[in-house]
């Protein structure tokens, strides 16, 4: 299709800025970015969309124009949604090397002019495949009843002999035709493809694994406000799907490479839906993390807890167990760690955080519905509900994110998600995608009854990813069994760990003393003190025996501690000593 015809198309709300005399100019795809050098995924021909996140200064716009120009595409649409008024340096610099520039109002989706672009591009190849996924295009956008990605996938088989899979960055499963892919085999592609992302190679990136070659394709969301913008390739390296086709495209037509840009540009919209998706859990998750660490009552806490409840976990009848899980990325520049306003390193750990606690077993691209992520400064973190349901008998499957634990769950005998075995599918993936600069590091909490044991299983998360970052690798993690002992509270153990400590242990029996005036606190040091002699202790607080075992027992429960074990009276001394 040509530029003039969409500048005729007022559905797409298209204003020329200039280059007028080029607008016959051949449109063969297109492609939104806002890197600074888009370079690496330029062919030529296409129309490019920028939201303008890369323009700092009026002198960033020639360079940018200059790339485009030389890679040859066709025009450039930039959005005033952003900025505002198109900046005039903008228009000078493609003016200057003749590239026409359009205004995109702020009112229209680029994936609207992606959907539209595609679909004529499509139309006029009578006799290939994009023919037959223009007619099928409303399928694809009609949500669940039309099959989403599989349709244009199912299609790939059929027409062109080619199978076909949607990966995950950590090769998870998200759609396929046919036979499922191997998860050991998707995770090393996932590998390949980050790879070769992060040294600048052009895509279709070649994959040669057990004899086969595989050609794969970066699958990149194109709504607006579904993902922040990248500046940076890092900033989206490790949430991009990307589309696996078991052929080698290396001697492709460029026709052919053309499709395939289309289906993946088709596959991103189903992304888009699913990233809109999940705005209700992140807000959801945005604002309990708010109310805890904002020390807000329990019982506020609870109320919110119990809006999230029925949409992570649908017809559940009991309230569920918490668990929380804390993620950071950090990149490094020339052997410093990047400073913050360099990468936005929250919604990275925020996006990959979301596909790391969903079971490498599940595919489709709604199988993290039972998550929310949210992310404040540069960590992420995730709320993540437990069902209260009995535990399954040995040899039956379990449920949610991360039933199978492995080896460690079945050690410690604890419901949930479990460190080790969180990274053990996608450890290889992500560090590929990670390269020599970036690090990714996780901390998970104990599960918690109630709202009043989040604030505890916060700061336990927190200081897990900290032991865990204190670790060698690329993907690091730890989990809170290897926080729940007092060496922790050895005199070099930073103040914060030390609060951290005692708020685990000490702070439901605090809030519980606060509304009840039940001075468990006081029981508890009397209980130590006596050596847990029940009849001394009795003796010291004035208590009848059977109230003193009802105190000592609700501490058990408000803490999952048992004061007739050895490690735990420890623990408990040293909180106190230490409160």
């Amino acid at each position: 299709m040509r530029l003039r015809a969409l500048l005729e198309t007022d559905a797409l709300g298209l204003r020329l800025l200039g280059g007028e005399d080029e607008l016959d100019r051949t449109v063969r795809g297109v492609m939104t970015t806002d890197l600074r050098d888009p370079s690496r995924y330029l062919s030529g021909g296409e129309l490019v969309l920028t939201g303008l996140a890369w323009h700092r200064d009026p002198e960033d716009s020639e360079p940018f124009v200059r790339i485009l120009a030389g890679a040859g595409v066709a025009g450039l649409a930039a959005g005033e949604a952003e900025l505002g008024d198109i900046p005039a340096d903008l228009v000078d610099a493609c003016r200057r090397h003749r590239l026409p520039l359009f205004a995109v109002h702020e009112t229209v989706a680029f994936a609207t002019i992606t959907e539209h672009v595609v679909r004529q591009v499509s139309g006029e190849r009578a006799g290939d495949l994009a023919a037959v996924v223009d007619r099928h295009r409303r399928l694809m956008t009609s949500g669940p009843a039309g099959g989403g990605p599989e349709v244009v996938l199912d299609l790939l088989t059929s027409d062109l002999d080619l199978r076909a899979w949607v990966l995950s960055p950590t090769g998870r499963q998200i759609a396929g035709a046919g036979a499922p892919l191997p998860a050991r085999l998707g995770a090393v592609l996932a590998g390949h493809h980050l790879a070769a992302t992060r040294t600048g190679r052009r895509a279709p990136h070649r994959a040669a694994v057990a004899g086969t070659t595989y050609s794969l394709f970066p699958i990149r969301n194109t709504g607006r406000g579904a993902v922040p913008a990248a500046r940076d390739v890092r900033e989206s390296v490790l949430s991009d799907w990307l589309l696996a086709v078991e052929a080698d495209a290396s001697d492709w037509p460029a026709a052919r490479l053309d499709l395939l840009q289309g289906v993946t540009q088709l596959i991103a919209v189903e992304r888009d839906r699913r990233d809109a998706a999940r705005t209700v859990r992140r807000r959801l998750a945005q604002e309990v993390l708010e109310l805890v660490q904002a020390g807000a009552a329990p019982a506020e806490i609870a109320a919110r807890l119990r809006v999230a409840a029925p949409v992570l976990l649908p017809g559940l009848g009991a309230a569920p167990q918490w668990q929380v899980v804390v993620a950071r990325v950090d990149w490094s520049t020339a052997d410093r760690v990047a400073a913050a306003g360099d990468i936005a390193s929250g919604p990275v750990a925020q996006a990959l955080l979301e596909e790391i606690l969903v079971d490498p077993a599940v595919s489709g691209p709604d199988s993290a519905d039972r998550i929310a992520v949210a992310h404040t400064g540069e960590e992420a973190i995730a709320l993540v509900p437990l069902p209260t349901d009995p535990a399954p008998e040995a040899g039956e499957p379990g449920d949610g994110p991360a039933a199978d634990g492995g080896d460690a769950d079945a050690l410690h005998g604890e419901p949930g998600l479990h460190a080790d075995a969180l990274l053990a599918s996608v450890r290889e993936p992500l560090s590929a995608g990670l390269a020599d600069d970036g690090r990714l590091t996780l901390g998970v909490s104990a599960a918690v009854h109630s709202a009043e044991g989040l604030r505890g299983a916060l700061e336990e998360a927190r200081h897990a990813r900290r032991v865990a970052a204190a670790r060698p690798g690329r993907v690091c993690a730890a989990g809170h069994h290897e926080l729940a002992s007092h060496v922790l509270l050895l005199p070099f153990v930073p103040d914060d760990v030390r609060r951290a400590f005692t708020a685990r242990l000490l702070d439901p029996l605090r809030d519980y003393d606060r509304r009840h005036r039940a001075e468990l606190i006081e029981t508890l040091e009397a209980f130590l003190d006596c050596d847990g002699s029940w009849t001394r202790c009795a003796a010291r607080l004035h208590l009848h025996v059977n109230t003193l075992r009802y105190r000592v027992g609700r501490i058990e429960q408000l803490t999952g501690r048992d004061l007739s074990r050895l490690e735990d009276k420890l623990d408990f001394f040293l909180a106190l000593r230490m409160s």
